[in-house]
């Protein structure tokens, strides 16, 4: 399996729920965007709306389509017991066909039906519904339309993983036992991306999303807090803000697209989470969207249109990095941010002054405040300064290794918690290793006879006495333990983590690990007080917070070890707000006064030391 089917079966590949209506079925964008998405290793729950295909198809039967006039003005399509076999068919002969048929052409694997087989989602009819007739109105008591009541998880779950693209479609199975329930298919789709904890819901519509006046396709509105899509939704767009809002209660991002591209870029973004004040804006919404490791692309395509509409000319990399850059000079600059964060989402919330949600310390606030720094400060002549946001620093590092053979550098600010009145000035490299024991299969009660999982313990604790000879202040410990074999071979592994610290060279520490397999080696990094730099930032934070700046040296690890294995003499620091000892936990928190102290010392360290 390559690389990409790899990250698309995997449960944290990042899930888009797309609903796409019929006509905008009928254009190859809406199939060229969801192709692209697979490309990224996207997992992709389609859910395709029918509105003009069941027209069509009633039209080709000659069989006259029942409409219902409802007090309000509006009117709904009729759908009687003996409708739905009808409107079933219509997705099965007309809607599902074309998309197995287009997707198919792009090379990508399809399930598609509606959700009624297998009870994929199960739907309740909504009360007697009270119409129009002439100037009378009446109870209708028969329409077998209605919300959704529960959904298949496991079996969704498992489909995913094994097409590239899932698609449903309405009608759903009936909780009472009845004809099918035909719902709304936009609300299905919120209803799907809450019920799966899909990473991004998009509503595909043939408009550039909501707009102000329906007549302007220039009066995008694109951002709209909880409660504010209504006042500018008209007939079928009113589906849409309800199915957006309803998707609120989830955590993904959400978005109204179009015109036919799931493309959110151009369209309406819907916020959980209304920022206290304007100058918080970008940081909720970079919590808000997901980022998982190997999902970076929309937040990356976000910050992307943020700065292209601030005039900061910015690029995505060939690693999915996010690049801006202003000024011109050979005195160079980089802060080194990254994208992703740890699994697990929760949704983003301001409570008072205090932001909640995953990355907010670990690390978008630090690249936030990189970003807004970078947009309001103008570089003197001879000075260039670059922000990179980089993707997998969770993972594999691979979106720093690139910037570290692609973005050189004079000096470096790495975007990680150090809180707002600290600075850190150096980090423990790292060294991972797996170790292996395999062994013929005997019986343990035999004499002398030992397993190779007690080989294993024997070898662990010899290497980490080796590791103690070389470094006596290195920190060991045991990350993982396996065993298993088959037919005659017994085996054990186990992953081993060394802390390496400075003044220790990281081969010397591998040398203790005969035949070991190396995973991860990173060298300890350390900037001296004296330097510029570290100065720089000491003045900052005497001038901001009024008192002694702290210089941190952490035993953990960041980008800048992973710049440290190839750049030597260069120097570095980390610096962001937030603690530290919230990363990777479901206490992610940051307080406004954090954010906006950490930003004033970046603004005047970063200043300092470009006109020096």
């Amino acid at each position: 399996m390559n690389n990409e089917a790899l990250a698309r079966v995997s449960p944290y590949a990042p899930l888009y729920v797309v609903k796409v209506g019929s006509s905008s079925l009928r254009h190859a964008s809406a199939y060229d965007d969801l192709a692209a998405l697979n490309a990224c290793g996207a997992r992709l729950l389609l859910v395709a709306g029918g509105a003009a295909d069941i027209a069509d198809y009633y039209a080709s039967i000659e069989r006259p389509m029942r409409m219902l006039r409802l007090a309000s003005g509006d009117e709904v399509r009729y759908c009687p017991p003996e409708e739905m076999p009808h409107i079933v068919d219509a997705y099965e002969r007309l809607t599902l066909p074309r998309i197995r048929a287009n997707l198919v052409e792009r090379g990508m694997t399809v399930f598609a039906a509606t959700a009624t087989p297998e009870g994929l989602v199960t739907g309740t009819p909504n009360r007697p519904l009270r119409v129009v007739e002439g100037d009378r109105q009446r109870l209708v008591r028969d329409h077998r339309a209605g919300v959704v009541s529960a959904v298949n998880v496991a079996r969704l779950r498992s489909l995913l993983g094994a097409f590239d693209v899932v698609c449903v479609s309405p009608p759903v199975a009936a909780a009472d036992g009845g004809a099918p329930i035909n719902v709304d298919a936009d609300v299905l789709a919120a209803e799907l991306a809450n019920a799966l904890d899909a990473d991004h819901l998009r509503l595909v519509t043939g408009t550039p999303g909501l707009l102000a006046d329906p007549s302007d396709h220039s009066s995008t509105l694109p951002h709209l807090c909880r409660g504010e899509g209504m006042a500018y939704a008209g007939g079928r767009m009113r589906q849409k803000v309800r199915a957006a809002e309803l998707a609120l209660n989830g955590t993904a991002d959400v978005a109204i697209t179009g015109p036919h591209t799931v493309n959110a870029h151009g369209g309406t973004r819907f916020w959980r989470a209304a920022a206290p004040e304007p100058d918080l804006d970008l940081l909720t919404r970079m919590v808000e969207i997901s980022s998982v490791s190997g999902g970076e692309r929309e937040l990356a395509l976000f910050l992307l249109k943020w700065l292209a509409d601030r005039g900061v000319p910015a690029v995505i990399d060939p690693a999915g990095n996010l690049v801006a850059t202003r000024g011109h000079g050979p005195r160079r600059l980089l802060m080194l941010g990254h994208l992703d964060t740890v699994p697990y989402r929760w949704p983003v919330t301001w409570d008072g002054a205090v932001l909640t949600g995953r990355g907010c310390v670990d690390a978008k606030a630090s690249l936030a405040a990189f970003l807004q720094t970078l947009v309001e400060f103008e570089p003197p002549d001879g000075v260039t300064v670059r922000v990179v946001g980089t993707v997998e620093e969770e993972r594999t590092a691979s979106g720093a290794l690139y910037a570290r053979d692609h973005y050189p550098a004079d000096a470096v600010i790495i975007g990680e918690p150090s809180g707002a009145g600290s600075v850190t000035i150096g980090y423990h490299g790292v060294c991972k290793v797996r170790m292996n024991v395999a062994q013929a299969t005997a019986h343990t009660a035999g004499k002398d006879r030992r397993t190779a999982a007690s080989r294993l313990v024997d070898v662990i604790g010899e290497v980490e006495a080796e590791v103690g000879k070389r470094s006596p202040e290195a920190l060991f410990a045991v990350l993982d333990l396996t065993t298993g074999g088959s037919g005659g071979t017994q085996t054990a592994s186990a992953v081993l983590d060394v802390r390496v610290p400075p003044g220790t060279e990281v081969d010397e520490v591998l040398s203790a690990f005969a035949d070991g397999q190396p995973l991860l080696a990173t060298p300890p990094v350390s900037t001296p007080r004296t330097d510029p730099l570290v100065r720089a930032f000491t003045r900052a934070l005497r001038a901001v917070t009024g008192g002694a700046p702290r210089l941190l040296a952490k035993k953990g690890s960041s980008d800048m070890n992973t710049l440290a294995t190839r750049w030597r003499g260069v120097p570095m620091v980390a610096y962001g707000p937030g603690d530290a000892h919230l990363d990777h936990t479901p206490d992610e928190r940051l307080s406004a006064d954090e954010y906006r102290r950490a930003r004033a010392v970046l603004s005047a360290a970063v200043r300092d030391w470009c006109v020096r």
